[in-house]
């Protein structure tokens, strides 16, 4: 099922762009909005045009089948992502490294050699 969506999903995209570059462009009748008569009860592109049927078809199918797969792709799962933020935010926070023990800090670090002196042997 999946797969035929694909298909008419694609097959429905050729046929959107291929209609729309075959229209012609609203420019044209652009003379008789201001002021010429073009002397249709349609106005000056006249009625409805197959090809803009067509186009609106398509694009109608098109946007079922996008809805349609993009149902099939998700699922239908009530996760949402503020979800996965509000528990992450909720979590309690590591806690901070101890410091270092007093003795350690108390015991004095030996006399570093001056530059050109060899360093005590110990």
């Amino acid at each position: 099922m999946h797969t035929i969506i694909i298909a008419v999903h694609v097959v429905v995209a050729v046929i959107l762009v291929l209609t729309v570059l075959l229209q012609a462009g609203k420019g044209a009748g652009m003379g008789a909005a201001f002021g010429g008569s073009s002397g249709s009860v349609f106005g000056s592109r006249g009625p409805t045009t197959l090809i803009s049927k067509i186009t609106c078809a398509a694009a109608v199918i098109f946007m079922c089948t996008s809805l349609n797969l993009a149902i099939f792709q998700g699922g239908l799962s009530r996760d949402s992502v503020l979800d996965e933020w509000s528990q992450e935010a909720a979590a309690p926070a590591p806690a901070a490294t101890p410091a270092a023990p007093a003795e350690a800090l108390a015991t004095p670090a030996p006399p570093a050699a001056a530059p050109g002196e060899a360093a005590p042997a110990e």
